[in-house]
């Protein structure tokens, strides 16, 4: 089943060639949608000749008369259809019999955003194949997400070293969208600066933390089940003036993918299983080597019964002295 990569494609689209039929896969959703901004400015269509819409919730019968509709007053007619892998299975079918003989002068855009479910999906594949383009938008990880922001910040004139990089990209996540967000930020940060050099301390500022605070440090001591070091932060945090339930925050979400963890290489998943199973990024590999070293599970089911009675008290206004509450959390995971 040939497929072409994401690159070809917009090597195709800057000759301002358009094919019928285009199946955009993958999870990548923010790349997805500038293919479908660039092929809508190519052929320019009118509010008569473009419609777009969510696949579940749009009329598929009146979507497909359209696209077997000649365009009005205009050479091309543009149609885009969001997350077909929700449409039912008589909608899909009649979908596909309209892409085994498509009209050329309607371009049809697909985006199918479950790769899993998008390995069942042979017939559409072949057919979409057949009739146009059929592209693969995995998200971006490791080397080529840092690479991706790189260019982004060249774009902008920007430099970064590889530390700032993956910071920035450890904060925010693979989200493009996101990322792209704060590059602009960046930018407009260093705006009246001479040395565009990006630096830790410019994302640190930039996501809204101090040049002086790491905001993953309290995380990462979890993590790596380094109790002294968590109480110790817990304390500063407190007596930095943090709201409580903000460090409970902090606290909470490193323990619940700890324990998630924990659940899965317990049941005998392989290391890449848990990472996609636990919606881990590539970096985070590190978590699923060192998941024998975390606490046994009833810690952690007591340590989250602990997390819901401080969330309580600290909503009510009810927990005396804040540090005692939250110290013990991580006394009761790290219970020996």
């Amino acid at each position: 089943m040939p497929k072409i990569t994401a690159e070809k494609l917009s090597a195709e689209l800057t000759q301002n060639t358009v094919s019928p039929v285009y199946l955009l896969t993958g999870e990548d959703v923010y790349r997805k949608n500038l293919i479908i901004q660039k092929i809508r400015e190519i052929l320019h269509p009118d509010d008569f000749n473009a419609f777009q819409s969510e696949a579940d919730k749009a009329d598929l019968g009146e979507v497909l008369a359209l696209a077997n509709t000649s365009p009005v007053f205009s050479d091309a007619r543009l149609i885009v259809l969001t997350g077909i892998e929700k449409l039912r299975k008589e909608p899909k079918e009649a979908l596909i019999r309209y892409l085994d003989n498509p009209l050329p002068t309607t371009t049809f855009i697909l985006t199918h955003n479950d790769s899993k479910k998008m390995k069942t999906e042979k017939v559409l594949a072949e057919i979409c194949s057949d009739a146009g383009r059929v592209v693969n938008f995995d998200e971006l990880k490791k080397d080529d997400l840092n690479m991706w922001v790189r260019q982004k910040m060249q774009e902008k004139g920007l430099k970064a070293d590889f530390a700032s990089v993956d910071l920035l990209c450890e904060s925010i996540g693979g989200e493009l969208a996101a990322l792209d967000n704060e590059i602009e930020k960046l930018y407009l940060y260093t705006l009246d600066r001479e040395n565009k050099t990006i630096t830790k301390e410019d994302v640190l500022a930039c996501i809204g933390f101090s040049k002086e605070e790491n905001p993953f440090e309290l995380s990462n001591a979890i993590t790596a089940c380094n109790k002294n070091r968590a109480v110790q932060l817990v304390d500063k945090l407190v007596d930095d003036g943090e709201e409580p339930i903000g460090i409970l925050s902090k606290m909470t979400f490193p323990i619940l993918k700890m324990a998630r963890i924990k659940r899965l290489s317990e049941a005998g998943m392989a290391p890449a299983e848990i990472l996609r199973a636990a919606g881990l990024m590539y970096w985070e590999n590190r978590l699923v080597s060192s998941a024998r070293m975390f606490p046994p599970s009833k810690n952690f089911l007591n340590a989250l019964n602990r997390i819901i009675d401080a969330d309580s008290a600290f909503k009510s206004s009810s927990a005396t002295d804040p540090k005692i509450v939250l110290k013990g959390i991580l006394l009761t995971l790290f219970n020996k």
